[in-house]
């Protein structure tokens, strides 16, 4: 699948077949979300592999939208250390571009996947940091839950040219 193809056909993907992910695989992504572009290329990220079902388990806990996990092979965990970044505040766009590089390269890979977010929900932060044992300058910012799709979802088309400006608004 080519790249163009791997971000037209993304979808968030909550239902998972049974089968585990590879280790290769999960390098694979771990490979693509570090090739995210990074402010000063300082690369201000740390990431957990979650594949115990009992953590997984206790997300949706206390994430309302996590429910899918209880399904999933696996999820990682991209976080923004602090004492990483070069220039302040720009964590979060650091981190959100790795996320989108695991989204696609899942699709690519064959894999569903979906985003949850947790910066800037402070109760979601503290619960996730509590879970796994996170140092306090690590901030996690997403999790990304993985599987096999039981389902192919349809692609969409959701380009609009009403919101393209050229040159001036």
């Amino acid at each position: 699948m080519d790249a163009m193809e791997a971000i037209l056909t993304r979808r968030s993907v909550r239902s998972y077949t049974s089968a585990p992910i590879p280790e290769p695989l999960l390098t694979q992504l771990l490979r693509a979300a570090m090739n995210a572009p990074s402010a000063g290329n300082e690369q201000p990220w740390q990431f957990v592999v979650i594949r115990d079902r009992a953590v997984l388990e206790a997300i949706p806990g206390f994430h309302p939208y996590a429910t899918m996990l209880r399904g999933a092979a696996a999820a990682i965990l991209v976080c923004g250390d602090l004492q990483l970044e070069k220039f302040k505040g720009f964590w979060v766009q650091d981190c959100s571009a790795a996320t989108e590089n695991i989204l696609i390269a899942a699709r690519a890979l064959g894999l569903g996947a979906v985003w949850l977010g947790l910066h800037p929900l402070e109760e979601r932060v503290t619960r996730m940091r509590k879970l796994l044992g996170i140092p306090d300058h690590v901030v996690p910012l997403s999790l990304v839950s993985l599987g096999y799709p039981k389902d192919e979802p349809r692609p969409a088309d959701r380009y609009q040219a009403s919101r393209v400006h050229h040159d001036r608004w």
